[in-house]
């Protein structure tokens, strides 16, 4: 067990730190063994690492988001590092476990309980695409949430995600056989920055759903795309990730310092930017 025991369910929890910090920002906890500062090597190092980002950050954050196969790498030592990093990071900043599960109904059980449970996040990242049954589990739980991905940011995501059945995309798809959880606020949906069209469907058959958003920084999408893609509502519900460029900013002494900087412009960028889709739609800020 974790010491985010019994955390606050992840909507409340994200919604408060949001307006706690003014901060649409999530920061991934991807750590690369060869982009890490001198003496930060191997689990312990990288749990020591991942700390020293949560507390130069956590008051410009909404919630962070460790990828588990970083953490994976390592073997149980990894494992006990992730847990090391969830259970000392402030309770009040959600934690998004980036595991992209989803299998046969007792397997996502497991992943649930693995999860939510033992590791003591608030929230994970599910694959749709083997339909509800395989993450029902993941969805229901009593302590968690989940964001099935919808459009992903990768290259080669069109190569599947884009085609057409029925003359809608496949993700769309997967936005109408989810709404019961999507309209009922246990689910959120993954969608890259720069996946405008996606954006459009979401805001047709996902109205009030979370958005966590990759593809902003190192994978390079920008600001300014997301903002003239989303409407007005998503502006206020969307979660965007950043990892690489902001934890690996700096790999050298002061690395922490560097990526509090990072944070905080990408934070303030974020702000201005999609304050301004409500300035243009004549809603005032959002």
């Amino acid at each position: 067990m974790t010491g985010r025991l019994d955390p606050p369910p992840f909507p409340a929890a994200l919604t408060a730190a949001r307006l706690r910090n003014h901060s649409r920002l999530c920061v991934g906890l991807d750590p690369e063994p060869g982009a890490l500062p001198a003496g930060f090597s191997g689990p312990e190092g990288i749990a020591r690492f991942c700390a020293e980002i949560i507390s130069a950050t956590a008051d410009l954050v909404c919630a962070y988001k460790p990828n588990l196969a970083f953490f994976e790498r390592w073997g149980a030592e990894g494992v006990a590092a992730l847990t090391e990093v969830i259970a000392g990071a402030p309770k009040e900043i959600p934690i998004i476990a980036d595991a992209k599960r989803g299998d046969i109904g007792n397997t996502s059980r497991a992943y649930a309980e693995a999860i939510y449970e033992r590791l003591g996040a608030g929230a994970c990242t599910v694959s749709p695409y083997l339909g509800a049954e395989a993450v029902a589990p993941l969805l229901d739980h009593r302590a968690g949430f989940a964001f099935l991905l919808c459009r992903t940011s990768n290259p080669g995501a069109g190569a599947i995600q884009d085609l057409l059945v029925d003359g809608e995309p496949l993700y769309a798809k997967a936005l109408r056989h989810f709404s019961p959880w999507l309209d009922s606020g246990r689910a959120g949906v993954v969608i890259g920055a720069r996946e405008a069209a996606a954006f459009g469907w979401a805001a047709r058959l996902a109205p009030t759903a979370r958005i966590l958003v990759p593809g902003i920084g190192a994978q390079g999408g920008t600001v300014e795309e997301l903002a003239a893609a989303v409407t007005v509502e998503q502006a206020e519900r969307v979660v965007v990730n950043a990892g690489r460029s902001i934890i690996h900013a700096d790999s050298g002494p002061d690395f922490a310092s560097s990526a509090r900087r990072a944070a905080r412009a990408l934070r303030d960028h974020l702000e201005d930017a999609l304050a301004a889709v409500g300035e243009r739609h004549g809603h005032g800020a959002v």
